[in-house]
């Protein structure tokens, strides 16, 4: 039987690599890209052939898999299929780089060696940490194609998620919502960002991501009848006018439906653009920008345009090279219906990003990636960044929107929404940045701290005299700014420490206490600074305490000894390892009672609820539903603090929790729900409120309960009351 099944595997994978030189051969393959990609499989095979993935199936798949993806889906060619197949040998096997440098060139072992430094940020068994990330990127401005096939090894690992442990799940899902989805998004990788964050919720929320999965497979036909009627007149006038096109219906990821959903606070059928049309033209480069507007004329002869939705990204490219006409029209029945415009070329950079852009412009042009990874590098310039800080101007900065911005003389600048005037100082030119005193926007007179908007004129007035404080890190929001401002404030530190060095090294020598490496370092210790750049900065400003040097033991102008400090309580990461145990779980409930925590407020868990323990710096450990808004952050950035928890019984305590209620008012319903409440389940009730607006009422509860179950078990009562027509949780 395992000889048939061994040979059955053999079969599939042979297929497998088929299926990957079909994938491959869209682009035409020479003998020798063929006979390389067969050499990178046979030895990828070779050097995978006792190992296994979780789900038991050989090892063999991922790499395959992986480079499938790079291939079909990103547009990649013949190195990154070879650099994907072998992106794990290396690290699992005695072949080294030089092997690789031996067998496929200088570029393959290049690519391979910037895959095996970051694997451990991307590996499932670690979290993905800042100072890992910022090494990650510093490889991409080596060659991009390091992250590409990096994102194509994530989506195949979000794909076979299901075989994983439910926790590692959680882990790895929160880690691709926040970082790899937005990164794909930013390399212009539409289909892959829009599957990484489904997948992503698919494992954060589970029953969100069913029900409305669920709902998107029950709409589907009247959808495709309403996109049928929608583009009928308008194929028509695009034939008539010479036009060659095709029209697409594409609906919106389950992700996108959630996030609106949350920050309109509707429901599934009241999310209105649920889909959108896609006209695709078949114009040349130079036609291909009057015949989007031409598209869009004849748009909007059938059905009026919203003038607020329109997006013309055709005359302003995106940063990461995407181009399109985005409208919003009145299509029939009352439906607002998204019409995105865009010729092949645009949609093929849409759909597959850089790998396309290098199809049509050449990689010798100044691309707008390139400009992207010299911001990069900008930011792995900023001195002694702490990690997370780096982490979150990263996103705040390279994953934002937006807005287009005028200098004086007419030219174009590009920086994030939210944006302030000094910002844009900085984008100039860092001394112009540095001496700012005031700006003008649009002939007009603002603070420093004022937002731009897209279009606005930006004047800035400079004094050689000026240098930034530290408060004008409030007014910034770009990773440039921040850094070139923490740059000249560090330089002026150091002048300020030489000053501080000479005020100290006196008041030694009056105190007859030699001036030595062992009694700066006995110092630095005692008064808890990192290093002596630290200290005499301190000393310059007068933000230590010198009279305590004459409290110091001397002998022979060594110090001996030093005052006594008051000592340190136990850490709470001691608390926790000790109540720990063995097991890695934290158990809340009577078992925790030696440590501090609370139940975290931002979403209020109750017993029953999935929970983790998260260890904070001063109010120990809280504890927040795995579904908090704050936990995709959390887990991704701080996956150490993290304790895994788990309820014991808890019948003794009652948790506060909301529900929101809706319904037709009618005499005596507001009895029939409290009565069901307190009488009925016995259920202690700390406020109630109901409002009632043209025949409709909404009521809020703050009530106790014990668990889920107990809380389930009261909405579904609460439900059945005639008049009723929702009661949900208040998260």
């Amino acid at each position: 039987m395992a000889k048939t099944d061994l040979a059955k595997e053999k079969k599939e994978i042979l297929n497998a690599y088929r299926g990957l030189l079909r994938d491959c051969s869209r682009r035409e393959l020479t003998k020798k890209q063929k006979k390389l990609i067969r050499k990178a499989f046979n030895i990828a095979l070779d050097a995978h052939k006792n190992m296994r993935r979780k789900s038991g199936e050989p090892y063999i798949y991922h790499p395959i898999a992986v480079a499938r993806i790079a291939a079909s889906e990103i547009g990649l060619g013949t190195t990154s299929v070879v650099c994907a197949l072998l992106h794990d040998v290396v690290e699992d096997t005695e072949l080294t780089l030089k092997d690789m440098e031996q067998m496929f060139g200088a570029k393959v072992a290049s690519i391979i060696d910037g895959l095996t430094k970051i694997s451990g940020v991307f590996d499932s068994t670690s979290s993905l940490q800042a100072e890992n990330f910022r090494k990650m990127l510093l490889t991409l401005s080596d060659d991009v194609r390091v992250i590409l096939i990096k994102l194509a090894d994530r989506l195949h690992n979000m794909r076979t998620l299901e075989v994983m442990r439910r926790d590692k799940q959680l882990k790895i899902a929160s880690e691709t919502l926040y970082l790899y989805a937005p990164l794909a998004h930013r390399l212009g990788l539409y289909a892959i960002k829009s599957e990484l964050e489904d997948l992503g919720l698919k494992y954060t929320e589970p029953k969100v991501y069913k029900v409305i999965q669920k709902k998107l497979t029950d709409t589907r036909l009247e959808r495709q009848r309403y996109i049928s009627r929608f583009t009928v007149p308008v194929k028509q006038s695009l034939k008539d006018e010479g036009i060659e096109f095709q029209v697409k219906g594409r609906t919106k990821s389950i992700f996108s439906i959630w996030n609106k959903m949350q920050k309109k606070d509707v429901e599934f059928e009241e999310v209105y653009d649920l889909f959108a049309i896609r006209i695709i033209l078949n114009s040349g480069e130079k036609k291909e920008k009057a015949d989007c507007w031409r598209a869009y004329s004849i748009v909007t002869d059938y059905y009026k345009p919203n003038p607020d939705r329109l997006r013309d990204w055709v005359s302003t490219p995106k940063a990461n090279g995407y181009e399109s006409l985005h409208t919003t029209v009145m299509g029939p029945r009352g439906k607002w219906v998204e019409v995105q415009i865009r010729s092949e070329r645009m949609d093929d950079i849409a759909e597959k990003g850089y790998a396309a852009h290098w199809k049509y412009k050449g990689a010798s042009s100044e691309s707008a990636l390139d400009q992207w990874i010299n911001r990069i590098q900008e930011l792995l310039k900023n001195p002694e960044p702490d990690a997370l800080d780096f982490i979150d101007d990263f996103k705040m900065n390279l994953f934002s929107d937006e807005i287009f911005v005028f200098t004086p003389m007419g030219d174009l600048r590009t920086l994030p929404a939210g944006a302030t005037a000094l910002d844009f100082a900085y984008d100039i030119h860092t001394q112009i940045g540095n001496q700012c005193i005031g700006t003008k926007v649009n002939r007009r007179l603002v603070p420093l701290s004022h937002e731009l908007k897209s279009g606005d004129q930006v004047e800035i007035i400079t004094s050689k005299k000026n240098k930034p404080k530290e408060d004008r890190l409030k007014y910034v929001i770009t990773a440039r700014a921040k850094s070139k401002i923490k740059a000249s404030i560090k330089a002026e530190q150091k002048k300020a420490a030489v000053d501080g060095r000479e005020i100290l090294e006196r008041k030694m020598k009056n105190l007859k206490i030699h001036v030595d490496s062992a009694n700066i370092n006995k110092l630095l210790s005692f008064y808890g600074v990192k290093d002596s750049q630290d200290m005499f900065y301190r000393v310059a400003i007068g933000n230590l305490d010198l009279k305590k040097l004459k409290e110091f033991t001397l002998e022979q102008g060594k110090i001996k000894s030093s005052p006594r400090k008051a000592k340190p309580g136990r850490s709470l990461e001691e608390l926790v390892k000790r109540t720990r145990g063995k097991s890695d779980t934290l158990v809340i409930g009577e078992e925790l009672q030696k440590i501090d925590y609370k139940l975290s407020p931002c979403c209020n868990p109750i017993s029953g609820d999935d929970v983790f323990g998260f260890i904070t710096i001063a109010e120990g450990i809280k504890i927040h539903r795995v579904n908090c808004p704050n936990a995709i952050q959390m887990m991704s950035n701080n996956a150490y603090r993290i304790v895994k928890a788990r309820w014991t019984n808890q019948e003794l305590i009652a948790f506060l929790v909301g529900l929101k209620i809706t319904g037709i008012d009618d005499m005596g319903i507001v009895n029939s729900i409290t009565k069901i409440i307190s009488t009925d389940l016995n259920v202690n009730m700390r406020s109630i409120g109901f409002e009632s607006d043209d025949g409709i009422f909404e009521g809020t509860i703050m009530l106790y309960v014990q668990d889920t179950t107990h809380l389930t078990d009261l909405m579904k009562k609460l439900k059945r009351v005639k008049g009723v027509n929702g009661v949900e949780r208040i998260h």
